[in-house]
Formats: structure tokens, sequence, C-alpha cells
């Protein structure tokens, strides 16, 4: 069940809004007037749905790629690659 406070708390209860976000890892969602205006997150679940929405957007570059018949490079030689260069030999 989503966690739904008025703005006055956010002035009220910073702290304790800080810390429900941080130890349950959910968002606040506030309103105003009744109406919803803003969400607070912690930043690691920021920080977390960002990379995700970075994820998807190469995922999805990629099976454009696909799609659209590029040719892809075989996964064997490039671990061959990526190991050699990282190592110095095989």
């Amino acid at each position: 069940m989503p966690n739904i406070r008025p703005i006055s708390d956010l002035r009220n209860n910073s702290n304790e809004i800080s810390e429900f976000c941080r130890t349950s890892r959910e968002p606040v969602f506030i309103t105003k007037n009744g109406v919803g205006d803003m969400v607070v997150l912690s930043i690691e679940m920021y920080e977390r749905q960002q990379a995700q929405l970075d994820l998807y957007s190469k995922l999805a570059e990629a099976e454009a790629e696909i799609a659209s018949g590029s040719e892809g490079v075989d996964f064997a030689e490039f671990a061959k690659k990526l190991r050699t260069s990282a190592n110095g030999r095989v």
C-alpha cells in the first residue's frame, strides 16, 4: 500500500519521511490540497531506477539494431579479446 502524506508532513516530519524512504526502500507520495504533487525517494532507489532506465534504453537500442539486420559480434570472440586486453593473455 502506498505511503501518502500531505505536503505539511514534508515540512514538519522530514526526518521521519527520510528515514522511512531509506529503510523501506519505498517512495512517499506527497499531496497538496488533496491532489498528488510529488514523490520523495531515497537517493539509493533513485540511482537504481536511473541505472535500470539506462539499461532498458541500451537493450532497446540493441534490439533495434538486431531488427534492422545489423551484424553482431560473436560473444566467444569478444570475450577472448576482452580477456587478452585485461590480462595480457588468454
